[in-house]
């Protein structure tokens, strides 16, 4: 049998080994991988999501590819260089694919703190049409000429890939990876979170909507990039999703602040 601490996937404490801010930010990490259980967007140890250190800059943290994201902790999480390595006292490690890519924009996008990968249905299911995303309520004219398209170049594993995948999401902070799933980035934790939230949104109401019997009724392409000024005037260029972020990450915390630890 395995060492019990691998088998319950519980480290010992962190809390006083790493800087408040670390700490800080290993919570708010943890704290949103269990709003994304919550959501219903992933139950498994497959898919990533990492957050640079604000003191430490040239670091990140990212979640190991054996615990599920129903089983991450501020203590688990961990801790690697611009270049992948992880550091510390630990022999788990992420899974290469996501690591190669979610390293880059690290790396790469200095500006950028947060990036989230996913494979929800809804999103995989609008990966596989050739036409892409459709906007047809003002919830989804927020992404509108905003969201990115990587094609399937299979697993994401290969070192060459990770420039093509930051230069097809260029300026953007969503993505559709064509025949593969959801990336979205953030300037913070709340604005990953949020745009991922937009993005699954709108392509679940994609999905149900083509399916109908009916004949759609999708937005102009005046009419959306109208109502997605309106909603950036109410950011004034600020990261978006902080509130929202908050009041997701109390309710975590009210049915179990395990992810703390």
């Amino acid at each position: 049998m395995k060492n019990v601490s691998i088998i319950t996937n519980k480290e010992k404490s962190l809390k006083n080994e790493v800087s408040k801010t670390e700490w800080s930010a290993r919570v708010e990490l943890a704290g949103a991988f269990r709003i994304c259980v919550s959501r219903g967007w992933n139950e498994t140890t497959a898919n990533h999501m990492t957050a640079r250190v604000p003191d430490q800059p040239d670091y990140f943290l990212m979640n190991a590819s054996d615990c599920s994201w129903a089983e991450v902790t501020a203590s688990n999480l961990l801790k690697l260089d611009l270049n992948g390595k992880v550091v510390g006292n630990t022999e788990r490690r992420p899974r290469p694919a996501g690591l190669n890519f979610h390293s880059a924009i690290q790396r790469e996008m200095p500006k950028i703190n947060c990036s989230l990968h996913l494979h929800p249905i809804a999103g995989v299911v609008i990966s596989a049409i050739q036409e892409g995303l459709m906007f047809f309520d003002q919830g989804s004219c927020s992404l509108y000429d905003s969201v990115s398209y990587h094609e399937f170049e299979g697993i994401a594993e290969e070192e060459d890939e990770a420039p093509r995948i930051l230069s097809d999401l260029g300026e953007n902070y969503a993505m559709i990876m064509y025949n593969h799933g959801l990336l979205t980035i953030g300037r913070t934790v709340p604005e990953a979170i949020a745009y991922m939230q937009s993005l699954i949104d709108t392509c679940d109401k994609q999905c149900r909507i083509l399916s109908m019997n009916a004949t759609p009724k999708p937005l102009s392409a005046e009419l959306c990039q109208w109502t997605k000024s309106q909603m950036a005037k109410r950011s004034n260029s600020q990261p978006i999703g902080e509130t929202e972020f908050l009041a997701a990450f109390r309710r975590e915390i009210r049915q179990d602040p395990s992810f703390m630890d």
